[in-house]
């Protein structure tokens, strides 16, 4: 695997919130577009609303869901300790083979994972949280040709920057150097761990954190 570039793709980024109705206002707020419905994750007792990005990306909102019985485990994106105002929390990357990359990197054990007719793996830390402070990307393994990017519609947004702020950055872009090759992603040293999304939207840019 040394030396691919390509074995990372940024798929998606994810911003958290204690309710889907308070993410869904944050974002919609924000970005002026409203979000589409998605579904429900049995397995981590979460649920999410989707928008579809130019350039094969979408943005997920997640939180926990209320109505689901608790998942007897860790929920994935550290949701379980999460609190205060919605906020971008995770960026995830789909690769080729789940397992070659959790061999090299530390993102989690490989869960198998459904929502609807939609099958993936993931790498999923066993107490839910991603090293360097969840700024690490979260990885995923889409199964078979169905994607949620194939039922979202263009919105006409799209991320033209993620900024991946931490105390240990040079760190992290060190390790992910080999294996991902992205212009829009930078590694920026910072006193507080954090991300950032720069959006163009029809009404300018803006900044999602």
């Amino acid at each position: 695997m040394a030396g691919d570039a390509k074995m990372l793709t940024l798929d998606h980024i994810a911003v958290a919130a204690e309710t889907l109705d308070e993410g869904r206002a944050f974002a919609e707020d924000l970005l002026g577009i409203p979000l589409l419905p998605g579904g429900r994750h049995a397995a981590m007792g979460t649920h999410n609303m989707l928008l579809g990005l130019q350039d094969g990306l979408y943005l997920e909102l997640i939180a926990i869901d209320p109505d689901a019985p608790p998942p007897g485990r860790p929920r994935w994106f550290d949701l379980d300790r999460f609190s205060g105002p919605p906020r971008l929390t995770n960026w995830i990357c789909r690769v080729p083979d789940l397992e070659a990359v959790l061999g090299r990197l530390p993102a989690g054990e490989p869960l198998d994972l459904a929502r609807g007719d939609l099958r993936w793996r993931m790498g999923v830390p066993a107490d839910g949280h991603l090293p360097f402070d969840n700024c690490h990307p979260a990885l995923i393994e889409w199964q078979g040709d169905v994607h949620p990017m194939d039922r979202l519609p263009n919105s006409g947004l799209r991320l033209s920057a993620l900024r991946i702020l931490h105390p240990r950055a040079d760190e992290m872009q060190a390790l992910l150097a080999p294996v991902l090759e992205d212009g829009r992603i930078a590694f920026v040293p910072a006193d507080t761990p954090a991300l950032e999304a720069v959006i163009e939207t029809p009404a300018g840019e803006r900044v999602l954190r």
